[in-house]
């Protein structure tokens, strides 16, 4: 029972690790590198669910059948994952057509090269739902400071264990040094 309850632990401690990281990772992004982003609306599915979070990277190339992620990223605009479903010239600059694929029709404006923030590398279902709700206070208290201070509690009732196995011992040596000093004295 102890070796699963461990295990338990570990699970439990890798995917808070993991959702610290995602959680973090998504506030600070850093250029040309990996991003989170959180797919709000169903127009990617069933390929990207709602409440996914897609991890996207900058790439040197978009071709047709890549999904992007393009548009503003600000506090009022979010941006759009979508697939690229054509190419286009705008004057001298490609442009791209993109769409849903839970939609009926492409979508109304073409995409600039410099409005793309990445390429889609992957998609993880529903985490973004987590995500979301550990980025409000309660969340951030409920995910984040709830589990650790659970972890911490289990280290402390750990160490008191050990405290007191080893005053335990340490009695146990004084008694059968006292009952040692006692069968010496008797003897002689």
């Amino acid at each position: 029972m102890k070796i699963i309850l461990n295990i338990l632990h570990y699970i439990f401690f890798t995917i808070l690790v993991a959702l610290i990281a995602l959680l973090v990772s998504s506030l600070f992004p850093i250029d040309n590198w990996y991003q989170v982003k959180v797919v709000l609306s169903g127009s990617m599915e069933p390929s990207i669910h709602t409440g996914s979070v897609v991890v996207i990277k900058p790439a040197d190339n978009y071709v047709v059948g890549d999904v992007i992620t393009f548009g503003r990223d600000t506090r009022d605009q979010v941006p759009v994952t979508h697939r690229i479903v054509a190419e286009d010239l705008s004057g001298t600059q490609k442009v791209f057509i993109t769409k849903g694929d839970a939609n009926g029709d492409n979508d109304s404006g073409s995409v600039r090269r410099s409005d793309i923030i990445g390429k889609v590398s992957f998609s993880i279902p529903y985490v973004g739902y987590v995500l979301t709700f550990a980025k409000t206070k309660i969340g951030f208290m409920f995910l984040v400071i709830g589990p650790a201070v659970v972890i911490m509690v289990g280290e402390i009732v750990n160490i008191i264990k050990e405290m007191r196995r080893i005053r335990a011992e340490k009695r146990r040596r004084q008694t059968k040094v006292s009952a040692e000093q006692i069968d010496d004295t008797e003897s002689n």
